[in-house]
């Protein structure tokens, strides 16, 4: 049980490290254009996610895909970017009129390339045979889904005092945090070396 406990835990102190700002930068904008009435479309939206990261990680973990890191170090913003700007020009409508299936498809794809990410902390952390490998990589798992739980209940508890608080409109908070979150990565995207 107490090897649970630890790759659980590796899982969720890895998406609370600083230097992995970028996925909790992904679920807030994933999270922002949903009210808190709207948590069970979200959290089947966190849940497509898992999916994606899990079958990265089995994928990365038993090397079947091998992508380099310096392009999953640009793959991450450029998905921040994709779901911020997808926001921006889905602000206007309401939540209920976007088709889950896209954004459940732009998901997946992105908790995919969050996964690749995901594999190689694991695979520096990991320790024991073959065999004891997709034991203790569910359970790494676990301790991400658990984290990225976490986040999303507090962007929607906090989304929901600023709607009702400061009376400000669920258009504007996400035109808001879309624009910050692209204005935090388009920098890291110009400036990474694959562009040299």
């Amino acid at each position: 049980m107490s090897e649970f406990w630890r790759y659980a835990e590796y899982g969720f102190n890895f998406v609370f490290t600083i230097r992995n700002y970028h996925f909790f930068l992904f679920l807030v904008a994933l999270t922002i254009p949903y009210t808190f009435k709207e948590w069970k479309k979200v959290m089947l939206l966190a849940a497509i996610f898992t999916i994606g990261y899990v079958i990265a990680l089995l994928l990365s973990a038993f090397g079947v895909v091998h992508i380099r890191e310096s392009t999953i170090g640009f793959l991450i913003p450029m998905a921040i970017l994709v779901t911020a700007v997808f926001n921006l020009f889905s602000s206007a409508k309401s939540s209920k009129g976007i088709h889950i299936n896209i954004v459940g498809f732009i998901t997946l794809f992105l908790g995919m390339i969050y996964g690749l990410t995901f594999s190689e902390y694991f695979k520096s952390v990991f320790s024991g045979n073959q065999s004891d490998k997709i034991v203790s990589l569910l359970e790494f798992a676990i301790g991400i889904a658990s984290a990225e739980t976490l986040i999303v209940t507090a962007v929607l508890i906090l989304t929901y005092l600023i709607h009702t608080f400061f009376r400000s409109s669920k258009r504007d908070v996400t035109l808001v945090l879309s624009a910050f979150a692209i204005g935090v990565v388009v920098p890291e995207i110009i400036s990474h070396p694959v562009w040299k």
